[in-house]
């Protein structure tokens, strides 16, 4: 058995893949119990009638050229949320392997491994050093019983980059230990490129894309996780079929044609700029003490009072995250960037606090 598969729960890698009905759209399908008549309100070009494929070939193929991987590297399912619940469950067992993660951080990976009943170990980011990754520490940190490292770069909610020789010392220094998962939700809005390419050198790294971002599509649900063909398979053997709807499947081919794609790109340029000009202006609002730097499309913010600044983003009609929760951000708000529009709006209310 391989190094990767002895890391995964025993009955995960002895499993056999459901087995859906037929699927081939040559034929009249009289075999999967659908009704033959498509809804009033249907507009998908497929048919919501009929269940899509259940992993669709389509879809992934377009994902595999968009991400320079092979096809059999690429699982499809309902954002990235999905791919975290499926590795958890893959490689961890209730009361006995464990996740470690780097507070503060995506609180989905704690969440997703408390439904698992398996034990989280906590290794911070090193807040005075700008959140920075301790490389060192999570390798001294991960025990016999850790079978997933959960690493987001750029980080949610700090919005900065974990540097890439420390993410790269702890996948060596898992090797054969733990599988270890970069999440790049927010890759696209940062001028770093994406670590896809190290999957050809460490198969027991995952990563973790998502649409919901950069390509508009929060809505639609999908995200992907990219890995080793062994790694990929395994996860296929557990994800329930017809995991993507028909127009979630159809939503992202539209946004993945190459006009849009090259749309998305600009909008991206247009929130990097709005960015770094929230930034300048939210450090002279008399209540900001301090705004991070961010490779993602928000901001983290700090203030003496922040509970004054949130409500004064509700007296202005806006939402921001409220953050104060997490290990070290006290007084901490996460502010998304919106238009142009909304984030003036945005700034009166907060200059006016």
């Amino acid at each position: 058995m391989s190094d990767l598969l002895s890391l995964a729960r025993p009955e995960i890698v002895a499993l056999a893949a459901y087995s859906p009905a037929r699927w081939d759209p040559a034929l009249v399908r009289l075999h999967a119990n659908e009704n033959p008549w498509r809804g009033a309100s249907d507009r998908s070009r497929a048919g919501l009638n009929r269940y899509p494929e259940p992993q669709s070939r389509e879809l992934i193929a377009r994902l595999a050229a968009l991400y320079g991987v092979a096809a059999e590297q690429v699982l499809v399912g309902r954002g990235s949320d999905e791919g975290i619940d499926l590795l958890v469950r893959a490689f961890c067992r209730a009361g006995q392997d464990q996740v470690l993660v780097c507070p503060p951080t995506f609180a989905m990976y704690r969440f997703a491994a408390d439904v698992q009943g398996a034990g989280v170990v906590e290794v911070p980011l090193r807040r005075d050093e700008g959140f920075s990754l301790d490389a060192d520490a999570v390798l001294a940190a991960a025990t016999p019983a850790t079978r997933l490292v959960f690493l987001c770069s750029p980080n949610n909610p700090t919005g900065n980059l974990l540097e890439r020789g420390a993410v790269e010392r702890v996948i060596e220094g898992l090797a054969g230990r733990a599988v270890v998962v970069v999440d790049e939700a927010y890759v696209e809005f940062s001028t770093a490129g994406s670590l896809v390419p190290w999957l050809s050198r460490y198969p027991h790294l995952a990563i973790l894309r998502t649409f919901s971002k950069a390509y508009g599509l929060a809505g639609a649900r999908c995200g992907a996780v990219l890995g080793s063909v062994e790694l990929i398979g395994l996860l296929r053997r557990m994800i329930p079929p017809y995991a993507v709807s028909v127009q979630t499947i159809e939503s992202v081919m539209d946004a993945l044609a190459d006009e849009r794609i090259a749309a998305c790109r600009e909008q991206v340029l247009l929130l990097v700029a709005e960015r770094e000009r929230m930034r300048s202006r939210l450090a002279a609002v008399p209540r900001v003490s301090r705004v991070w730097p961010s490779d993602t499309n928000f901001l983290l913010v700090e203030s003496p009072d922040p509970g004054r600044l949130l409500d004064a983003g509700i007296a202005a009609g806006l939402l921001v995250r409220d953050v104060r929760g997490y290990p070290g951000l006290s007084r901490c708000l996460r502010i998304t960037i919106g238009s142009p529009d909304q984030n003036d709006r945005l700034l009166a209310g907060l200059e006016a606090a």
